[in-house]
C-alpha cells in the first residue's frame, strides 16, 4: 500500500468521523429547537395565564369596592339576572334535548368547556345578543359577589328611579371590563341586542380573517 492509498484512506476515515460529528451536532440542535419552542410555549401560555389572573384581580376588587346605594345596585342585578336569564333561555331553545342536563346558566358555563355542541350554541348565542365572554365574566363576578343581598326591580321600578342608568354605569364604574359588561347588559334588555364597540367589531373580523 503506497503513500497516497493510506493518505486517501485516512482521508476517508477523517471524513466520515467529521459526517458522524455533523450529524451528532445537528440532533443536538434539533433537539435545542425543541427545548427552546417548549420553554416558549410554556412561557407564553404562563403570560397569559398571569394577564387573566391579574384582569380577574382587577375584576373582582372594582366589583366588590362599589359606590353604589342599595338602590342602584338592585338596578345594575335586575339588568344582570335578566339578560342572565334570556342567554340560558336561549340557549335551552336552541338545545331542546339536553333542556334537564342545563338546568342552570352555570351548568351552560360548565358543560361548554368539554362538549363542543354546547359551546357552539353558547357562543352563537352571544353573537346574536352582541356580546362576548369577558361580558359575561364581568356579569357573573356582579351577581356572585352582590346577588345575595341585592333585590330584583321590575322595568316600571327601575325607570322610576333612575332616568340613565348608561350614564350611571360610565359615570361610576371604571374598570373598562365591567363597564362594557354592564352597559351590554343594559342594550340587550332595552334594545334586544347590545352594539359593539368599533374596536370589538374589528377584532372580531380579523378572527374570521386570517
Amino acid at each position: 500500500m503506497n503513500n497516497e492509498t493510506t493518505t486517501l484512506i485516512s482521508l476517508k476515515e477523517a471524513m466520515k468521523r467529521v459526517d458522524q460529528k455533523l450529524q451528532v451536532l445537528e440532533a443536538q440542535f434539533k433537539e435545542l429547537d425543541f427545548t427552546k419552542d417548549n420553554l416558549t410555549q410554556k412561557f407564553e401560555h404562563h403570560s397569559k395565564t398571569l394577564a387573566n389572573q391579574a384582569a380577574q384581580d382587577e375584576l373582582w376588587t372594582a366589583v366588590l369596592s362599589f359606590k353604589f346605594t342599595p338602590m342602584e345596585l338592585n338596578i345594575l342585578y335586575s339588568y344582570i339576572i335578566e339578560v342572565l336569564i334570556r342567554l340560558h333561555t336561549r340557549v335551552l331553545e336552541k338545545l331542546p334535548d339536553l333542556v334537564r342536563g342545563l338546568p342552570t346558566l352555570a351548568s351552560i358555563l360548565r358543560r361548554k368547556v368539554k362538549n363542543k355542541r354546547i359551546r357552539v350554541v353558547w357562543e352563537s348565542v352571544l353573537e346574536e345578543h352582541g356580546m362576548q365572554e369577558g361580558d359575561i365574566t364581568a356579569l357573573c363576578t356582579f351577581f356572585v359577589a352582590h346577588g345575595n343581598k341585592a333585590e330584583y326591580y321590575i322595568a316600571k321600578v327601575r325607570q322610576m328611579y333612575i332616568k340613565d342608568v348608561n350614564f350611571m354605569i360610565t359615570n361610576m364604574v371604571k374598570n373598562q371590563a365591567l363597564q362594557d359588561g354592564l352597559l351590554k347588559a343594559v342594550q340587550v334588555i332595552e334594545k334586544g341586542k347590545a352594539v359593539r364597540a368599533p374596536e370589538e367589531q374589528k377584532s372580531s373580523l380579523e378572527e374570521l380573517i386570517p
